[in-house]
């Protein structure tokens, strides 16, 4: 079965292919015969009912530097000319990729979206997690000092970051002292709107931070991301490294918890945090570590993604 693919996502000219995701994705889709085109989310226009993007076709191949070929731009209907649209873009989950959920969602009777942009608008990681608040470490979402002094003072040691952020920005550990809580509560209060988020801090991340890929509800893999010098983000965009991991009784039960709400929400392609056995995001947006998985696995998650993605549109 050939499919015509669109993805949405971020500059093909600066995507770094040794780890990034959505290319692999585009090169399992280019080697099981399905055609493949790119576009920016900025690219979408809607008219007369349907929801069109300025996109090129693209070749791809696996040679940093000379990664992909494209065609001179044309205007595609996404609705009618496409099978599978891939919304990869990155955050920042902003109005922008709000308005771009709500133009996919359009052709959600044509087309199938991946993942679904209602269930990723309705999902936002640090959010949607607070469905399984019972794995999760103490929480706090606000914009009050005072709740946030009462939270460090229960919790000594804790972490707070932007409740929208991703890849590890803006997150700041505030030890037992207190000292700057109250500078960075101001800080995050100016920069954005939406409250923030802290968690009580765990000394486990230590450890890793381990990055669990769930394919229409399964596992697929996972790996554990460990904090470079001096750093408490393990995110491998802030530095961290991925190593080889096993899955622990707590952490299959996590999975085993979310499987069956994110495959009835079309939630194909999600990547999980745990730290010590409590989860704390669960990715749907642009999920990642595909690419060391398989390294270190010898697995083909693009794949298990395609294998998922090919049956729902098989029977739709």
């Amino acid at each position: 079965m050939s499919l015509t693919v669109a993805v949405q996502m971020d500059p093909l000219e600066s995507i770094a292919i040794a780890g990034d995701s959505t290319f692999a994705l585009m090169l399992k889709a280019q080697d099981r015969g399905h055609i493949v085109y790119h576009y920016a989310a900025d690219a979408l226009t809607y008219e007369d009912g349907r929801v069109r993007a300025l996109a090129r076709k693209v070749t791809v191949q696996p040679v940093t530097g000379d990664h992909f070929s494209a065609a001179d731009p044309v205007m595609i209907d996404l609705g009618c000319e496409v099978d599978v649209v891939l919304m990869r873009q990155d955050p920042p989950f902003d109005i922008g990729y709000i308005t771009a959920t709500y133009l996919l969602e359009r052709i959600a009777g044509e087309t199938l979206v991946v993942n679904d942009p209602r269930s990723v608008r309705d999902a936002p990681e640090k959010l949607f997690v607070l469905d399984f608040a019972r794995f999760m470490p103490p929480t706090l979402i606000t914009r009050s000092l005072a709740e946030l002094k009462a939270f460090h003072s229960r919790h000594g040691e804790i972490v707070i970051k932007p409740l929208h952020g991703n890849a590890g920005a803006a997150v700041f550990r505030i030890g037992r002292d207190g000292q700057n809580l109250a500078a960075l509560a101001e800080l995050f209060g100016a920069v954005w709107r939406e409250p923030y988020i802290a968690q009580a801090f765990l000394s486990a991340v230590a450890e890793g931070d381990k990055r669990i890929v769930l394919v229409d509800g399964e596992i697929a893999g996972a790996i554990n991301r460990k904090p470079g010098a001096g750093e408490i983000r393990s995110n491998l965009a802030a530095g961290g490294s991925a190593h080889p991991t096993e899955l622990t009784a707590r952490e299959r039960e996590i999975c085993a918890a979310l499987g069956p709400e994110l495959k009835a929400r079309g939630l194909l392609f999600v990547g999980i945090d745990v730290i010590g056995g409590m989860l704390t995001e669960i990715n749907v947006t642009s999920p990642t570590g595909i690419i060391a998985i398989d390294a270190f696995n010898g697995s083909d998650t693009p794949g298990l993604i395609w294998d998922a993605i090919e049956a729902r549109v098989a029977v739709r």
